[in-house]
């Protein structure tokens, strides 16, 4: 059985090429690092390096081993991050990964519901695009990701875009809501005044384009309407979107889910025909929804992503 110290140390060893070098890098003697190098190797039942000048060479088993280890420290320190995030959990601390634009409609009404209803209950917000959001999960860096899949080749998310489950990765998903995509605008453009607007429409015009993973989408929708956009500008920022949009320098498509954010006067959002969108769903780790605070979350994610569909559709609230 191997411990996982030695393999900790065997891949310093493998990256400096010596055990002078890992022991000054590790803080060890060289003796040390010697005698967990001699325990490995009888743990492996054969000899690791040979000597090479001044230097070490792998021997065949170790370059199978070296092969490996990445991926156990890389499990070890994925399963001691999810041991970390059952503790948080445990205690009444959740932390949520999720993209900008649900960090900015989506969890502020989740966050202040939780906290009037259970102010003991700590939530904790990062900011990350999928797929990095569900590696920072599977990682245990959080308790609960928000990302969102397309529908087209090279989704956004990870997970598998017909499943609840995403088996390999060991995710459950609660799907939210489904985000359709607009067109911003100029309040002067030609088809301002349009109820719906046709993408093939818009071949002719630039575009200012969002992050890599929208991009993606929004260049496999304008493939799918017959043409390639000609993308001016490229940010992340949703006001710079829309500032260089008011000014002139070309269009957009932009999430509906960020429409309560549009604060410029010169500006009009109108949908496509026909409809283009992206699903927005919570993700967690398979046995971690169960957890009271993880399932206080969803529950509340779940109604304040149902009121924000109402709101966009004109619906009133149910009474309760």
């Amino acid at each position: 059985m191997f411990d996982s110290r030695h393999i900790q140390t065997f891949a310093e060893v493998v990256r400096t090429g010596s055990y002078a070098a890992t022991a000054r890098d590790l803080g060890y003697t060289q003796p040390a690092i010697s005698q967990q190098m001699k325990a490995l190797e009888r743990a492996a039942g054969t000899p690791l390096f040979v000597r090479a000048g001044r230097g070490l060479r792998l021997t065949d088993a170790g370059q199978v081993l070296a092969r490996h280890a990445t991926g156990i420290l890389s499990t070890i320190a994925t399963a001691h991050g999810q041991l970390k995030a059952i503790t948080r959990l445990e205690s009444g601390r959740v932390r949520v990964c999720a993209f900008p634009a649900a960090n900015a409609t989506l969890l502020p009404a989740t966050v202040a519901r939780v906290a009037a209803a259970h102010p003991g209950t700590r939530v904790e917000l990062l900011e990350e695009e999928p797929p990095d959001s569900l590696r920072a999960l599977r990682e245990g860096r959080c308790d609960l990701a928000l990302a969102f899949s397309t529908g087209h080749g090279g989704e956004a998310t990870d997970a598998d875009g017909d499943s609840d489950s995403d088996s390999e990765g060991g995710l459950i998903e609660l799907p939210l809501l489904d985000d359709p995509l607009m067109v911003l605008l100029p309040a002067g453009h030609a088809l301002a005044g349009s109820s719906r607007v046709e993408l093939g429409e818009l071949e002719r015009e630039r575009w200012i384009a969002g992050c890599r993973h929208c991009r993606g989408h929004f260049v496999a929708a304008c493939a799918e309407a017959g043409f390639a956009p000609d993308i001016a500008f490229a940010t992340d920022e949703n006001l710079a979107v829309q500032e260089l949009v008011a000014a002139g320098a070309g269009i957009a498509l932009v999430p509906g889910m960020t429409l309560p954010l549009l604060r410029h006067t010169g500006l009009v959002a109108r949908p496509l025909a026909p409809a283009v969108g992206r699903r927005v769903s919570a993700f967690v780790l398979e046995g971690h929804e169960t957890a009271p605070v993880t399932a206080l979350l969803l529950r509340t994610l779940s109604e304040a992503a149902a009121d924000m569909e109402r709101a966009a559709s004109g619906s009133p609230r149910p009474e309760a």
